[in-house]
Parts: C-alpha cells; sequence; structure tokens
C-alpha cells in the first residue's frame, strides 16, 4: 500500500472512530482526547522540526542549479526567466482565485467553528505588521533569529541572498559549499521519511480529536478543503491555454490535441518526470523544434512547477479562512513572495515532503497557524493531480513561448507537418 493511501486510510479510521465515541459517549470521547492529542502534537513538532533545515538546504540548492542550468546556453537563460516569471505571476494569480472562491463559497460558519475548536493549540504566529514594518522586516537583523522565531520571510530572503552569492564564488569553494547543503538536504529527506513513515499513527491521532470535537462536520471541512484547492489547480490549468495561444501563436484545438497524452499520463503517475516523453511528442506535433524541447522541457521538468506557488498559498489562504483571520495586503504579499521563492527548492519531491516544505514556511509568513496541514496532507491526493495536470500543460506551453520568442516566427500546420516528417 502507498504512503498516501496509508495516511489518507489513516484519517478515514482516525475521523469514524472519533465521531463514533462521541455519538456514543460523548464526555468519555472527550476526556480521551487529553491523551490522543498529545500523540498528534508529537508528530507535527518532529515535522516542524525538519522545515528550517530542509528549505534553507533545498533553496541553496535549487538556487545553485538554477543557475548553474542558465550558465549552459542562453536558451536555458531564456527559459528560466520565463520560468520565474512565470512562478511569480502564478503565486500573485493563485492569491487572487484563492481569495476570491472563498468570499463566493466559504465554509459554513459551523464547520468552521467545529474545526477551529479541535485545533485549541493553534495560534496566529506573530502580529499583522503595517507596510512599512513588512518592509523593513523582510531585512532580518539576525538570520539564526529569524530561523529560530519561525520568521520565515527574512530568513528566506536571507537565504535567496545568500544562495545567489554561492554562485559567484569560484568552483572548489562554491562546490564545497553546495556539497555540504546537498548532504544537509539528503539527510533531513531521511528524517523526513522516518516522520512520514509514522504519519498513519500521528494523522489518526489528530483525526480522532477533529472527529470527537467536530463530530461530521469534519468531513465537511475536508470536502469544501479539496474543492477550493482543485477549483484553483483547474483555473491555473486552464492558464496555459491562453498563453499557448497568445504566448506561442499556437491554435487552441492543436494545442489541447498535443497536451492530452501528456495530461493522462500526469493523472495515471501525477509525476511531471513520468510525463516528459508524452510532452515531447506532444511538443514535437505542435512543430517545436527539438534542439528547443530537448532543452526547455527537461529543464521544466526538473526546476519549474507553475501550480506549486498558487495551489501551496491557496492551502495558507484556506487555513486563515478556518481561523476567521482577516489577512493584510502584507500578510497577502508575504505569502506571495513567500510561495514563489520555495517553489524554486521544492522541486522533484515527493507530494507529502514538498506539502511541508513548501507551505509550512508560506503559512508562517503570513502568521498563519500550521497545525491544520498535518491533517490535510492526508487529503492531497487528489489536489496533487491537478497540480501536476497543471504543470505538464504548462510546460507544453512555456516551450513554445521560447520556441517563438528564440526567432523561430509562428508555428504553422506546415511546421507541425514538417516536425511530424
Amino acid at each position: 500500500m502507498s504512503q498516501p493511501i496509508r495516511i489518507l486510510l489513516a484519517l478515514f479510521v482516525g475521523l469514524a472512530i472519533g465521531i463514533f465515541a462521541a455519538s456514543a459517549n460523548p464526555a468519555g470521547a472527550l476526556a480521551a482526547t487529553d491523551y490522543v492529542q498529545p500523540i498528534g502534537t508529537a508528530w507535527l513538532n518532529a515535522l516542524r522540526m525538519t522545515i528550517v533545515p530542509l528549505v534553507v538546504a533545498l533553496l541553496v540548492t535549487g538556487i545553485a542549479a538554477t543557475a548553474e542550468a542558465a550558465q549552459a546556453s542562453r536558451l536555458a537563460t531564456q527559459s528560466i526567466v520565463l520560468f520565474v516569471a512565470c512562478l511569480w505571476a502564478s503565486s500573485a494569480t493563485g492569491a487572487a482565485v484563492t481569495l476570491g472562491l472563498l468570499d463566493w463559497f466559504p465554509l459554513g460558519t459551523g464547520a468552521a467553528a467545529a474545526l477551529r475548536a479541535t485545533f485549541d493549540t493553534a495560534a496566529p504566529v506573530g502580529d499583522v505588521p503595517g507596510f512599512g514594518e513588512f518592509l523593513v522586516g523582510m531585512i532580518p537583523t539576525n538570520p539564526v533569529s529569524a530561523a529560530a522565531e519561525d520568521a520565515f520571510l527574512p530568513l528566506i530572503v536571507f537565504t535567496t541572498v545568500f544562495a545567489f552569492a554561492v554562485t559567484r564564488l569560484p568552483d572548489a569553494p562554491r562546490q564545497l559549499l553546495t556539497g555540504f547543503f546537498q548532504a544537509i538536504a539528503d539527510t533531513m529527506l531521511i528524517v523526513i521519511g522516518w516522520v512520514l513513515w509514522l504519519a498513519p499513527i500521528g494523522v489518526a491521532a489528530l483525526a480522532y480529536v477533529v472527529g470527537a470535537r467536530a463530530g461530521t462536520a469534519a468531513f465537511g471541512a475536508l470536502v469544501h478543503y479539496v474543492l477550493i484547492l482543485v477549483s484553483v489547480g483547474v483555473v491555473m490549468t486552464l492558464l496555459a491555454y491562453p498563453a499557448a495561444m497568445f504566448g506561442a501563436r499556437m491554435p487552441l484545438a492543436r494545442f489541447a490535441r498535443a497536451a492530452g497524452p501528456s495530461q493522462a499520463v500526469a493523472i495515471s503517475t501525477q509525476s511531471s518526470l513520468a510525463s516528459l516523453p508524452a510532452m515531447l511528442r506532444g511538443s514535437e506535433a505542435l512543430g517545436v523544434p527539438v534542439a528547443t524541447s530537448g532543452v526547455v522541457l527537461p529543464l521544466a521538468v526538473a526546476i519549474f512547477r507553475f501550480t506549486g506557488p498558487p495551489m501551496n498559498l491557496a492551502v495558507a489562504l484556506y487555513v486563515a479562512h478556518v481561523f476567521g483571520i482577516t489577512l493584510g495586503p502584507a500578510q497577502i504579499a508575504a505569502g506571495i513572495a513567500a510561495a514563489a521563492i520555495t517553489t524554486m527548492g521544492a522541486v522533484s519531491l515527493p507530494g507529502q515532503i514538498s506539502f511541508v516544505s513548501s507551505i509550512a514556511p508560506i503559512a508562517l509568513a503570513m502568521g498563519v497557524p500550521i497545525e491544520p496541514l498535518a491533517l490535510l496532507v492526508a487529503v492531497e491526493t487528489l489536489p496533487d493531480i491537478w497540480r501536476t495536470i497543471g504543470n505538464v500543460t504548462m510546460n507544453i506551453a512555456v516551450t513554445g513561448i521560447v520556441a517563438e520568442r528564440g526567432g523561430k516566427g509562428p508555428i504553422t500546420e506546415g511546421d507541425a507537418l514538417l516536425a511530424r516528417e
């Protein structure tokens, strides 16, 4: 049984036991939470202890790998510039889409209150800063203190600057430092793998507490969450079509036909890497030169996750919605920045690991509690499908944009026939 299925089953078993116990003996079920909740909290703390070293190490190694790829060729540099622009645009768009969806289709008051009651130890992290304080606070006076206080946006800013500085070093010290941080990342991935192996126990314990305190309202809240997150994924996927039409001048119907096989592989595997052969064939069918697609698509699979920032940010915004936290412009800006930057260090990681390493820094940067993430990771399977669909669809679109902007001219039906021949 795969790990996501084990975690999902643990969630439903814990919820069912909690709901049944509450209906049979409400007082006893609530009393039992005093003994069960520490198990879930201990598991959540084990996840939290990996976040700072993992995020720092992944950012340094991710930026180093991106800079190295950019130096390989002019085509790679153009691709990476486009990737970064798309990530920031998708992060801002995802914030607008999520806030709009939550305003139009909010979680019921009763379900939100019941869910809040189950996380009685959760509290917003820090005060809501003004815009001036936000700008000043982005630059840490002490990065070690920022890490200790879970001030993730200043920590991310410092780490990003540090990582780019590392790329300017001579070969020997650069390789020494990147090797050091790669070793840290690899070590933390082993640790977090151990923690996730125990996830069914921690998730079941937390789910029992939710079921005992929130009852059947917990199911409604989880379904609502999945619907919101999938809706964000659908919207971001649909953006690939106008991007292909206007950015690469690809006819809509042809682009849709070419992307279809890649999307089918993405649904069945939830892996952009497994979808790469289908993406290469789709790009070839659209008339993209192999010399372009052979560089851009593998690079996109390695370092580009278009749906990462919007869907990661959507999770943090949803938690804020559940807790009734009113986010100011500075907090939303912090979330957008954290989502766009941390994506560079989250590539090529298993879904559960990237969920923790990417979303927790966003939530902490916005002052949003991260305790609910321990439950939400259990229902990540369906949203993760749309993450992959959106990624492979946009990968094909940006490959066409790079080809078109690289002086190849508009992609015509004749070009496509020549490419197939």
